[in-house]
């Protein structure tokens, strides 16, 4: 299995300075809350949430969605698509929204996304912020405010995210094939 590394850890470090930076830009956070799609796009999120807090200093509220069952393939996958659990303690109702993920690739599961989201209420604004953009592969005209890295792949490639979850360091590796 032939495999690049996209981005290293330090890299990985980087962006995350880069795009937590790049949100501030656009927001103050008074008005403007954090959702992360289940599993991995939480995880990115919190760690976006963290070091938002650490430069504010205040609270910044922070989901996990999980859009299994708004998948337009749940039905059609071999083997049945264990869901995540949705932990959204706050409300959204006439809010900017955040919405974060690791790699975009087809924009399926965002449009998954912004289905459970609208579940949860009407936000005033939906942005959305990506580990790692797969130019070039969209099936949906869906278009990331906020890029931490863009590729161009071919569609038997397949980018994954390699973390950590004790340490919070990440690298990103394309794959010629899905990894086992």
């Amino acid at each position: 299995m032939v495999s690049q590394i996209l981005m290293d850890e330090a890299q990985f470090e980087r962006v995350i300075d880069r795009l937590t930076h790049q949100l501030l830009e656009h927001h103050d956070f008074s008005n403007t809350d954090l959702v992360g799609l289940q599993p991995r796009g939480y995880w990115f999120a919190q760690i976006i949430q963290q070091r938002l807090q650490a430069i504010l200093g205040k609270p910044i509220f922070c989901g996990g969605l999980d859009v299994t069952f708004h998948r337009d393939d749940f039905r059609r996958r071999e083997n049945p698509i264990s869901p995540s659990l949705t932990e959204m303690p706050f409300l959204i109702e006439g809010r900017h929204v955040i919405m974060i993920d690791d790699v975009l690739f087809t924009g399926r599961t965002i449009r998954a996304g912004l289905d459970a989201l609208l579940a949860h209420g009407r936000p005033s604004s939906v942005q959305l912020l990506v580990l790692v953009d797969r130019r070039f592969q969209r099936e949906l005209p869906i278009e990331p405010q906020f890029i931490g890295k863009s590729i161009d792949s071919i569609d038997y490639q397949y980018v994954k995210v390699i973390c950590d979850e004790t340490s919070e360091s990440c690298r990103v590796m394309l794959f010629n094939e899905k990894p086992a």
